[in-house]
């Protein structure tokens, strides 16, 4: 009897720690700590197209409770468009899950905002990059690998990073206080930075975030707020566990 007891308490045990890991939820912790969900895993709320008031009508599906974007023809933001995220956020901590299909490309961008007028491309800035970086080209563009997964695009390069197999899901992390930022990689962090700082700027003077439309409205990657932008880079990707808690 002690052992079927023991043996109850044990599956019970695991049942509620994989109930409390079930995507597109939060815990009591989690919201205790100020975690909201950015993504329901089942709806498109809290979500527009990039300078649009409406969510795309194409290309953007909800299922089995990820989010995910429909493979066309590679280029940026030219077919569905980007998502972006109602609110906009400063100091933040910001989550989500990423899984990659073969040479896809995508981002995580931060610090958003819509100037006017609409860029050819994707919306304006900071970006943790999604790439699978052994069969698309981007990863071998840039500079020292800083177009590679999780990296700050054109930026930085992600150091130390142990990225899963494509098709397996990866966690992304973005940690924005005052000027300093990380991004982390499965649970590693893989760049750190002050935004704002001499040496960003020297990064930025190299990267093509120099030419003049990026810093027409003010020093690209430097706006005091932004939203969070999900990108349509021609590639199917996919999204779950998108959360994030203010600082």
């Amino acid at each position: 009897m002690k052992q079927l007891i023991l043996t109850g308490l044990l599956l019970t045990t695991l049942f509620a720690a994989k109930t409390a890991q079930d995507p597109n939820t939060l815990t009591a912790q989690e919201k205790k700590e100020g975690w909201k969900l950015l993504f329901d895993g089942k709806t498109t709320n809290g979500w527009r197209g990039a300078y649009s008031d409406k969510f795309p009508a194409k290309g953007w599906t909800v299922n089995n409770g990820m989010i995910s974007i429909q493979k066309t023809d590679g280029s940026e933001s030219q077919n569905f468009g980007d998502i972006v995220t109602d609110g906009e956020y400063s100091d933040f901590e910001l989550v989500f899950d990423f899984k990659l299909t073969e040479g896809a490309n995508s981002g995580v961008k931060y610090f958003v905002v819509e100037h006017s007028p609409k860029p050819k491309g994707s919306a304006f800035g900071l970006e943790f990059q999604v790439l699978d970086d052994d069969k698309h080209p981007d990863a071998k563009l840039g500079r020292n690998g800083n177009r590679t997964v999780g990296s700050l695009y054109d930026l930085i390069p992600a150091s130390g990073k142990k990225a899963n197999p494509i098709g397996e899901w990866n966690t992304g992390r973005v940690v924005s206080k005052g000027q300093h930022v990380e991004h982390w990689l499965n649970g590693n962090k893989v760049v750190e930075y002050e935004r704002g700082s001499e040496k960003f700027r020297e990064l930025v003077a190299m990267s093509k975030y120099k030419a003049p439309e990026y810093n027409a409205n003010g020093r690209f990657g430097e706006a005091p707020k932004g939203h969070i932008l999900l990108q349509d880079h021609g590639d199917q990707v996919y999204f779950r566990n998108i959360k994030i808690r203010t600082l």
